[in-house]
């Protein structure tokens, strides 16, 4: 069966529909964090939450992701093996005080500082070995506990990691395969394409990172591909009698554009906005002659449904719940699964 993996905010747990719960396999709660080598949740507003998301779906499996973008303190706990033990016995306190079904890590990202975290040369072992320990502790709690993992939806992780021997202590891999360009970039493009398209100036895509990610020994039927509810936005569109925007040179980086939500209310189709298509790159976008927005919809989601379909992929992912207010891309998904 593929998995449907849903991102959900800690103070969104209360306010799932139930259709939605119903059309999940597992939740990801955003975020524990680290304080201390320790893992810690601030858990008080979620209980009501998954006591109802629990009565709705009995087969759901509510996973802990621990870290998140600036998390800091992975690579001070994974360096040594009391800090491992640590860890590890930290996060299974959580799972049975909350009756969690995992946890899942997202470490952004080992071997380096990018996102203004501690980093070492040794965390590329350290990875490994801190999902190693995790998996020993939570087995011996229970069986059938689930140990996942995150990872930066390009190249670079796959290098930074041994992801060949990481695999064998995840029961799978998410890959982040959005903000693929964007935060750092004055030149327009897609955040979430599944190929590479000759209108876009850097390669980074689905169809790039699963090839990765299978060539560094991770099984395909591990891998799930990370979808975005949301949205990169550009400002200052030069040249926009160019391909419609596509690829140019902007006055701003690609920033957070709004959610899927906000896109269908205000964006798509109204104030100038006109939606293309990119039929190589198989993901749409807006364009007014000035701003520039990345996002996905139904159709893209098609296409990558089919692509992890025929690739053999254990199924899909996605940030995050709230973007998607009405429900429409979850229904497709789950529709189309």
């Amino acid at each position: 069966m593929k998995r449907i993996i849903g991102y959900v905010n800690t103070a969104d747990l209360n306010h799932m529909r139930e259709e939605d719960v119903r059309a999940l396999t597992v939740i990801n709660i955003a975020f524990g964090l680290i304080r201390d080598g320790e893992v810690v949740w601030d858990a008080k507003d979620a209980r009501d939450g998954m006591v109802s998301i629990r009565k709705s779906n009995p087969e759901l499996k509510i996973v802990l992701s621990v870290g998140g973008w600036g998390a800091d303190g992975f690579s001070q706990a994974a360096r040594t093996k009391e800090g491992r033990e640590r860890f590890a016995a930290s996060a299974l306190a959580i799972v049975k005080e909350y009756g969690l079904d995992g946890i899942d890590i997202d470490w952004e990202y080992p071997g380096t500082s990018l996102a203004g975290i501690a980093s070492d040369r040794s965390d590329k072992e350290n990875y490994t070995l801190l999902l190693a320990e995790l998996r020993k502790t939570l087995d011996a709690y229970r069986e059938g506990m689930l140990v996942t993992t995150a990872v930066g939806g390009d190249v670079y992780f796959a290098l930074q990691t041994d992801m060949k021997e990481a695999s064998r202590y995840l029961d799978y891999v998410q890959l982040m395969t959005y903000d693929l360009q964007g935060g750092f970039q004055k030149v327009t493009g897609h955040h979430a394409a599944l190929y590479h398209s000759e209108g876009n100036l850097f390669d980074a895509c689905v169809e790039k990172a699963v090839n990765g990610f299978a060539n560094a020994g991770v099984p395909m039927e591990k891998l799930i591909l990370g979808v975005p509810f949301y949205s990169r936005k550009w400002d200052g569109v030069k040249g926009a009698g160019c391909r419609n925007g596509l690829g140019m040179e902007a006055e701003t980086v690609g920033g957070y554009g709004g959610d899927y939500g906000e896109l269908k209310e205000s964006w798509i189709g109204k104030r100038g906005f006109i939606r293309y298509w990119d039929e190589q790159a198989k993901v749409p976008y807006l364009f007014d002659g000035e701003t520039f927005i990345s996002y996905e919809d139904c159709e893209s989601l098609g296409v990558k449904i089919a692509y992890l379909k025929e690739k053999g992929m254990g199924g899909i992912m996605f940030w995050e719940y709230k973007c998607d207010p009405s429900g429409e891309l979850l229904s497709f998904i789950k529709k189309n699964m």
